[in-house]
């Protein structure tokens, strides 16, 4: 064990076989301004430092994370850590893999059945979410809507979650519903928009009810990076695996 006690545990019930965890700024190897434990190599810091704080996220709970190459699109991969795989989603029914989503405001969703026996993980920036990452991590999880439960990780806030009328657009084209999620902004064309209340319609449209977490906010919670409070940051981890010792 390497000692990142500063972890997010999701408040959910998944089964005693489900483990999940998000990372947060601090316990890593990374000098600022990715100051400390940024797990994205695509973003300018020093591939070393990124492959140290990976090294210790595997480690503190013995798991082989399966990452991405996220492109804010729909495609659902089967998670395999010995790739890198461009998706925005993955799922596993095998123990010790890890569906893994980074983000720096996007939102991470983490599933799984309420039998233990299959997890995924989904990154939902607005333009995945409005193109379906979500009801497509849900066709590959392959799992009847009352058995799934679902997380809703840190991601921007609807206070400052500032988008176009085009956003709206996107999404009340589908589920007209979704317009009570978006109140005007301050500046003249602009709205605010909530992402976990998005999530949740879109969620419910499946009969998703389950639905778990929300709420916290990366531009406002220094312990998370956010690309909104700091362009030129890193990015965190949401991860979700299973592990049939833990029964």
């Amino acid at each position: 064990m390497n000692g990142l006690t500063q972890l997010l545990h999701p408040d959910w019930p998944a089964p005693a076989t489900v483990r999940a965890c998000v990372t947060t700024r601090a316990g890593g190897a990374s000098l600022p301004p990715y100051d400390s434990f940024n797990l994205g190599d695509h973003v300018g810091d020093d591939p070393a430092a990124v492959s140290e704080n990976r090294r210790r996220l595997s480690e503190q709970f013995d798991i082989h994370p399966a990452w991405l190459k996220q492109v804010h699109g729909v495609v659902v991969a089967d998670a395999d850590p010995a790739q890198v795989i461009e998706a925005d989603a993955s799922w596993t029914d095998q123990a010790h893999i890890a569906c893994t989503v980074m983000t720096a405001d996007c939102l991470p969703v983490l599933f799984c059945d309420r039998a233990g026996t299959r997890v995924a993980a989904a990154h939902a920036g607005w333009r995945g979410l409005a193109g379906g990452v979500l009801e497509a991590t849900l066709e590959r999880l392959a799992v009847p809507a009352g058995q799934v439960l679902v997380w809703l990780g840190p991601a921007i806030g609807p206070s400052a979650f500032e988008v176009g009328e085009e956003v709206r657009d996107a999404f009340t084209a589908e589920h007209p519903q979704a317009a009570a999620a978006f109140v005007p902004g301050e500046r003249p064309g602009k709205l605010l928009a909530d992402i976990y209340q998005l999530a949740r319609i879109r969620l419910a449209a499946r009969g998703i009810t389950a639905v778990y977490g929300g709420g916290l906010c990366t531009v406002s919670d220094p312990r998370f990076y956010s690309y909104r409070r700091t362009p030129q940051g890193g990015r965190f981890a949401s991860l979700v695996w299973l592990d049939p010792l833990c029964v």
